[in-house]
């Protein structure tokens, strides 16, 4: 089959589009011909390797995927050739505690084909695309999950999303606009704060001309007065944190399931303390947190953004557009452009 994988961990170079082993299903498997796969930051954290993690060489990234069910191994139930479905990207065992992620810790969906568990398997409605379905997994599994399950994001909040113009970004504007939350999106660039505002974003903040905690404080006034957001999204870490610490409300919560700038970066305790505020990790999703997303698209309640279709020959720039945060919402591959 054709794939974009890598044979060692390193920089964009180490990608290669050309010929790999298909993939079999052994027992209690299934093997799945891709028709979309969404990209997200595993894509690039993988390709370089990351501290802890050891991704099986060649390596093939890509978590997010739907498709239909080509062949199932032996044992396998429920499910049959032809079958639409999107894939629970991540695996945990109950017994043992293992962990595994698509496109991480085992081989991915940036490939013609893939394999995976029967019950990581969710059924696809017909009339929902393969391109809307890839786009749920990682990047609106995660906002549900973080905003809802765990941040318990209520109607009439304000809520401030740092790097907004993004996968995870677009789905936490969209999910939060769904639930009534005035929602304050930050971005870099005037151009991506104008396609915020278009989505749904009551304000915008353009961070490359003005600062997020500057801009809150203007505009809601100091910490004693009120002032800031009940709510402040932060899944980047980095430079961002202290700033951000500054732009939550007294009482209020800082959600954070990533950290895509910087996973240490320096701290002030004093703005806990004195903001009273909540500091809730989310760490990625469950299969529920899935099916609930897709259920949402497949009512029309939701729509996920998606900047950019490529065919599977150029995965390689669909990776550098995101490692260059050149796009605004998720890049998909599909590898039946290339027939």
């Amino acid at each position: 089959m054709k794939a974009v994988y890598f044979d060692t961990h390193g920089s964009l170079d180490a990608l290669t589009y050309g010929e790999i082993a298909d993939p079999v299903p052994p027992a209690g498997w299934v093997k799945v011909k891709v028709g979309a796969c969404a990209l997200n930051y595993l894509d690039v954290f993988s390709r370089r390797g990351m501290p802890g993690i050891k991704v099986e060489l060649p390596g093939i990234t890509g978590g997010d995927c739907a498709g239909t069910v080509a062949e199932t191994g032996e044992g396998v139930t429920g499910w049959a050739p032809g079958d639409r479905v999107l894939i629970n990207p991540a695996f945990v065992d109950d017994r043992s505690g293992h962990f595994e992620m698509m496109g991480e810790t085992r081989r991915g969906a940036m490939a013609e084909y893939c394999i995976c568990r029967a019950d990581q398997l969710i059924p696809v409605p017909t009339h929902v695309s393969d391109e809307a379905a890839a786009a749920l997994p990682v990047a609106y599994g995660t906002a549900y999950r973080m905003l809802f399950t765990r941040g318990g994001l209520k109607a009439g909040e304000t809520i401030l999303i740092l790097g907004a113009s993004g996968g995870v970004g677009t789905a936490c504007l969209l999910l939060a606009k769904m639930a009534g939350a005035h929602v304050v999106a930050a971005a870099g660039s005037p151009d991506k704060c104008r396609r915020l505002t278009e989505l749904g974003a009551d304000e915008t903040i353009d961070y490359s001309a003005e600062a997020i905690d500057a801009y809150t404080r203007k505009r809601t006034g100091s910490l004693f007065r009120g002032g800031g957001w009940d709510v402040v999204v932060n899944f980047t870490g980095g430079d961002s944190w202290v700033p951000s610490l500054r732009t939550v409300k007294r009482g209020g919560r800082l959600l954070t399931c990533g950290a895509t700038a910087g996973f240490d970066p320096r701290t002030d305790i004093r703005f806990i303390f004195m903001a009273e505020m909540s500091i809730l990790g989310s760490t990625g999703f469950t299969k529920d947190d899935i099916a609930a997303c897709l259920d949402l698209v497949a009512e029309g309640r939701l729509d996920p953004v998606i900047d950019k279709v490529l065919p599977l020959s150029e995965g390689r720039e669909g990776v550098r557009l995101l490692e260059d945060r050149e796009v605004f919402g998720k890049v998909i591959i599909r590898p039946g452009l290339d027939a």
